[in-house]
Order: structure tokens, then sequence, then C-alpha cells
């Protein structure tokens, strides 16, 4: 059991780390061309969730 705990642990990390580096570069890029925010807004919605659905799938994959 705790070692499911720990594979979890590390998906969520690696959750964490992924959409911070890419909420940095959304960040980043608005600061420099500003008329682009509102598609640049969606690409990074889009990763986010893609990001959140694998770390979904750890999850299920550690309870298995």
């Amino acid at each position: 059991m705790d070692l499911k705990i720990f594979g979890y642990a590390l998906c969520v990390i690696g959750a964490t780390i992924s959409i911070a580096l890419t909420a940095r570069a959304a960040a980043s890029s608005m600061a420099r061309q500003p008329e682009v925010q509102g598609r640049l807004f969606t690409v990074f919605i889009l990763a986010a969730a893609f990001i959140e659905s694998l770390c979904l799938i750890g999850f299920v994959v550690a309870i298995m």
C-alpha cells in the first residue's frame, strides 16, 4: 500500500512541475506578445487538462 501512495505522489509531483513550467512559458509568451493572449491561454488550459489526465491515469494505475 505504501508503494502505491509513493507512486501516486511521484505522478502528482511530475504533474505539478510540468504545469508550473507550462504556466511560466505561457506567462512569458503573453508578456512578449500580448495580442496572442487569447489563443495562448486556450492552449495552456488544454495542456494543463492533458497533464492532469495523465496524473489521473497514474492514480488509477497506482490503485491497481
